[in-house]
């Protein structure tokens, strides 16, 4: 009985061993077939699963990016992109390290030990039937053929209690091939934990920076720009002006100040001028620093 929960615990252990280590099962699938391939073509190098951290470490290393240098939460999250990728290294380190010292231990048990008792034990209920049959038929069939089937029955059960008794009494070999799984496992949490503390800390003192830096004022741009230079020659208002509008390399001067439109504009309000992008606008007063009134030509 304990050998059928042994082959049942075995058989199980390394299919959760796998799902714990690798949870895709698309990837898992995937990954079997490049590997797989890579063998019938003869390349020695496998690919490696595709962890979780290092997906996110990528996005927000690439928005982070985008983001750029200027932005605060952007560069929080370079920060956080390179400590996932840093984790994601250290996740195929216990992949690694628990495949070659647990799962390919268990694999050999199943493949060798466990298949050994089991053959025995097939071999021993055939010997058991020929046995019975023949104990039966006691007095219709030589008496020397059953004593074969009694020996060959005593045979197959003494080697299959002595595989069974061999491999039981050493299943401590099994219980230091989980205690390595145990320390890979707790080697990564702990180098995760180092990883995420470090993230931390670097996190809050970008808070703590931001925290103290002055807050900038909003400043509205306007939706013209002006060309304006000044010329002691011209004078509007008690101010000097010269307007000049730049065109095809040559300047065109106007007695008033102007502008040209940057792009269209369709008024919302009572008051507001529409213009088309490239129309030149006459600047006729100034209502504050980045508005004004004004007129097409």
């Amino acid at each position: 009985q304990k050998i059928d929960v042994t082959n049942k615990a075995v058989a199980e252990l390394l299919s959760k061993s796998t799902e714990y280590l690798q949870p895709n099962p698309a990837y898992r699938a995937k990954l079997g077939m490049l590997n797989t391939m890579s063998k019938i073509t003869g390349q020695v190098k496998t690919t490696g699963y595709p962890q979780t951290e290092g997906i996110l470490g990528d996005c927000m290393i690439r928005y982070g990016r985008e983001l750029g240098d200027d932005s605060m939460f952007g560069l929080a999250l370079l920060d956080a992109g390179e400590s996932m990728k840093q984790m994601a290294e250290v996740k195929d380190s216990l992949d690694i390290n628990v495949k070659q010292n647990f799962i390919d231990p268990l694999q050999l048990l199943q493949d060798k030990d466990l298949r050994e008792i089991g053959h025995h034990l097939r071999k021993l209920e055939g010997r058991r039937l020929d046995y019975d049959y023949k104990k039966k038929r006691l007095g219709k069939i030589p008496d020397e053929e059953v004593k074969q089937a009694v020996e060959k029955f005593e045979e197959s059960k003494e080697l299959a209690e002595r595989s069974m008794f061999n491999f039981l009494e050493n299943d401590v070999e099994q219980v230091s091939q989980l205690a390595v799984f145990v320390e890979a496992a707790l080697y990564y949490h702990k180098q995760s934990t180092e990883i995420l503390e470090d993230l931390q800390r670097r996190l809050q003192n970008r808070i703590n920076v931001a925290s103290s830096r002055p807050k900038r004022e909003f400043q509205p741009k306007p939706v013209i720009t002006t060309t304006l230079e000044i010329d002691d020659n011209q004078q509007h208002n008690g101010i000097a002006y010269s307007s000049s509008i730049k065109s095809s390399g040559s300047s065109m001067h106007m007695d008033q100040p102007c502008c040209q439109a940057l792009y269209d504009f369709e008024p919302e309000n009572e008051g507001e001028l529409g213009f088309k992008e490239g129309q030149i606008i006459t600047l006729t007063n100034q209502i504050d620093e980045n508005w004004y009134e004004g007129m097409l030509n």
